[in-house]
């Protein structure tokens, strides 16, 4: 869904609840019991943001853990600082800022961030990955090309590194009460997905959008990574009425990018949808699904005799 730089901040936030409540606690689980937690655990997130995903994970993986989170955003990794710190107070953890870094302390685990703006066309620097056990992201590979995702299987395989993509846009939506032009609507939209360019530099590409899960799959699995995919599909009910808002919203600017001679088929239909929000009859399922993938049986051993 496109988002301009000055709403982002905003949609970031909107959407962490859905974005927790989504997410295969199953894969995430046997993830975290593949890394144990008796040593600090040294992760990569790309995309970051404002650390939701750092977020999500930090007291399910437990124990002491590094993460270099990565962002594009200057802006939005320097948000995260703050989100963090709010976030550690709900919960009753410890939190400290000093210069770039924030760490937080919990009862079952420690988390040190250090941050790095950076344009992720900078994936090909192999530094970046070093001593990874284990590489995350969280709502980017709909973003990436094809090429992108190989190199970033690569990547991962040369570090032995497990890997965890949650929230990968898989081009199903429906939306209650029906509408005649969802389909349209939506039809658009993933077109629109595919077009964008994603962010990497020699894995410049159409977007792999849709299709990011099934190809990411298929990248690790050459890489020699064993690999499972569960679906975390968002689940907006009226309560989250300002949610449904900024997503029809959004749906509606892509489609009209994509298809400007029905521009007034999608003002109608946008109206539409509104007043079903307004009137709390809406509902929105959105199809994502998560990824996990581990090292084949050799790269394993070389995990734990290196670990």
């Amino acid at each position: 869904m496109p988002v301009d730089d000055a709403s982002l901040p905003q949609w970031l936030l909107l959407r962490e609840p859905a974005d927790a409540a989504a997410r295969s606690e199953a894969l995430t689980r046997d993830v975290a019991g593949s890394l144990g937690s008796a040593e600090p655990l040294h992760m990569l997130d790309l995309g970051t943001g404002t650390g939701s995903n750092i977020r999500y994970l930090a007291e399910r993986l437990r124990g002491p853990q590094r993460w270099l989170a990565l962002d594009r955003s200057a802006a939005l990794l320097a948000e995260l600082p703050r989100r963090m710190v709010s976030w550690a107070a709900t919960r009753g953890y410890a939190a400290t800022v000093e210069g770039g870094r924030c760490t937080i302390r919990g009862a079952r685990f420690e988390c040190v961030i250090d941050t790095h703006a950076i344009d992720l066309t900078l994936l090909d620097d192999r530094r970046i990955f070093d001593g990874r056990r284990l590489v995350t992201a969280s709502a980017l590979l709909d973003l990436v090309s094809e090429s992108w995702l190989a190199a970033l299987a690569a990547h991962c395989a040369a570090e032995n590194a497990l890997a965890l993509f949650a929230l990968t846009y898989d081009g199903r939506s429906a939306c209650a009460p029906a509408d005649p032009e969802d389909e349209m609507v939506r039809e658009l939209l993933n077109r629109h997905q595919r077009r964008d360019r994603e962010r990497g530099g020699r894995a410049a590409g159409p977007a792999a959008g849709p299709d990011a899960g099934a190809l990411a799959e298929r990248c690790f699995a050459n890489a020699g990574y064993r690999v499972r995919r569960e679906p975390s599909d968002w689940r907006l009910v009226p309560a989250d009425a300002d949610m449904q808002r900024t997503l029809i919203g959004g749906w509606a600017e892509a489609a009209t990018e994509m298809a400007p001679d029905r521009a007034s088929a999608i003002a109608s239909w946008h109206a539409r949808r509104l007043a079903h929000v307004a009137a709390g009859r809406s509902s929105i399922v959105v199809g994502h699904d998560d990824l996990a993938a581990w090292p084949g049986p050799h790269r394993a051993r070389n995990v734990a005799t290196t670990g």
